[in-house]
């Protein structure tokens, strides 16, 4: 039995103190992602999403470097699972989005990571992974995750223990 809120249960927030910590929270992510998993990141210019894909990329198997694909809009990338990374910062109304055909990607048998899901939230599955991610401070950065669906609350787990891990050893990831 769990002492946990449904909603502790849901939601969780870490410290990163780097790009190195972001992308290691990413890694698990991806190690931990199966077939058709939608992550949805949020965050201001420079918070840190293309580095937390970056790690989610590597946690898929990939030795590919992610790049924002602003200008391209969807990105692929090879690994364990195909990896999908979508950017609708440069899209200004709901329409345009819909107009991409995203439903391709996020309801098929690869790994959606989108930045400024904010941008279409309605456009996504119902289940899935929603990513904060907020200035701290110049190197450091609080992510919060909000689990949408059963897989994503075990994937949350194994963030939360992570976090538990990494502030035992070196005092890197707090949460």
């Amino acid at each position: 039995m769990s002492l946990e809120s449904p909603e502790q249960a849901r939601s969780f927030a870490i410290e990163s103190n780097g790009p190195e910590d972001t992308q290691a929270i990413g890694r698990l992510l991806g190690e931990s992602a199966g077939p058709g998993d939608v992550f949805l990141l949020v965050g201001d210019l420079g918070a840190g999403k293309t580095c937390l894909t970056q790690g989610i990329l590597f946690g898929l198997g990939s030795d590919e470097f992610a790049r924002s694909p602003t200008f391209v809009l969807v990105s692929q990338y090879p690994g364990r699972l195909t990896m999908y990374h979508m950017d609708l910062y440069r899209l200004n109304s709901f329409t345009e989005v819909l107009d991409l055909g995203l439903d391709e990607y996020l309801f098929g048998d690869g790994v959606s990571v989108v930045e400024w899901a904010d941008k279409a939230a309605e456009a996504f599955p119902e289940s899935h992974m929603l990513v904060e991610i907020e200035y701290t401070g110049e190197d450091t950065r609080r992510l919060s995750f909000t689990a949408r669906g059963a897989h994503y609350r075990e994937i949350l787990k194994k963030i939360k223990a992570m976090g538990s891990a990494h502030t035992c050893k070196q005092g890197g990831v707090r949460s």
